[in-house]
């Protein structure tokens, strides 16, 4: 009885064994996944690289928070969270656009390109200015975590700017918002956003860009998943520019 006992306790320590051992490798798989996701984004391409240069209207400077586009404005400015792993620097066209138009932007670059993550990002980058006219916004995910903050933190904005975005709580009535997105847009989940409109402030400006997608908001390649844009890049971007800036000087 004893050695039948002692050859079952073996049979269980082993079979503990073989699981922890199976446990240790999901963990590292786990892991290892983990890691090469927070660690791969989709990178600014040279158009992008490009446009993080200053020019005659707008001098960029890279600062502890990101990049800062001024611009001629000396009142109005927007802090701009880019969309979930994607590289800051690939909105630079968009927003050395802005800038250009009167409007100076402060990106702010995100821990592993997640604005998820820090969310109050936009507290590092207040605290450094002032302006008259402040406005919060994003792309994607960026964008629904600029709407996040700017819900609790209304005071603070003129409005906010949603880039195939939409909010995840209520945003409420004081504060003004515009939404873009690309009738081609493969990534926006557009059941979520219907049932995020009771969210949006009762007034808020909505846009649909024939022939845009969810990716040439900036320019960093083909996102997996969007659908092709039978507009460029350049025209998706400067119709936005022209829909915020309106927009804008509505107020």
């Amino acid at each position: 009885m004893k050695h039948r006992a002692a050859k079952q306790q073996t049979k269980k320590q082993k079979i503990l064994k073989g699981i922890g051992r199976i446990a240790l490798v999901l963990f590292i798989l786990y892991t290892l996944a983990n890691t090469v996701y927070m660690l791969t984004s989709y990178h600014a391409d040279e158009t992008a690289k490009a446009a993080l240069q200053s020019d005659d209207t707008v001098e960029i400077t890279k600062t502890d928070y990101g990049y800062f586009f001024d611009g001629p404005s000396e009142s109005d400015a927007l802090i701009f969270y880019q969309g979930a792993k994607v590289d800051a620097p690939a909105y630079a066209p968009i927003l050395h656009a802005i800038a250009a138009e009167g409007m100076d932007v402060l990106l702010v670059d995100m821990p592993y390109d997640l604005a998820i993550i820090k969310p109050n990002k936009a507290d590092d980058v207040i605290s450094q200015y002032s302006y008259e006219n402040r406005y919060i916004g994003g792309h994607s995910l960026g964008g629904c975590m600029a709407a996040y903050y700017a819900s609790d933190h209304a005071d603070k904005f003129e409005g906010v700017i949603l880039l195939a975005a939409y909010p995840a709580k209520e945003m409420g009535d004081d504060i003004r918002c515009i939404s873009i997105y690309g009738s081609e847009d493969g990534i926006l989940n557009r059941s979520k956003m219907a049932k995020a409109e009771r969210y949006l402030p009762k007034d808020t400006e909505k846009y649909v860009l024939a022939g845009g997608n969810h990716g040439q908001f900036g320019n960093y390649g083909k996102q997996h998943g969007d659908r092709n844009a039978t507009i460029t890049a350049s025209e998706q971007q400067k119709q936005t520019v022209e829909l915020i800036m309106d927009w804008v000087r509505k107020r």
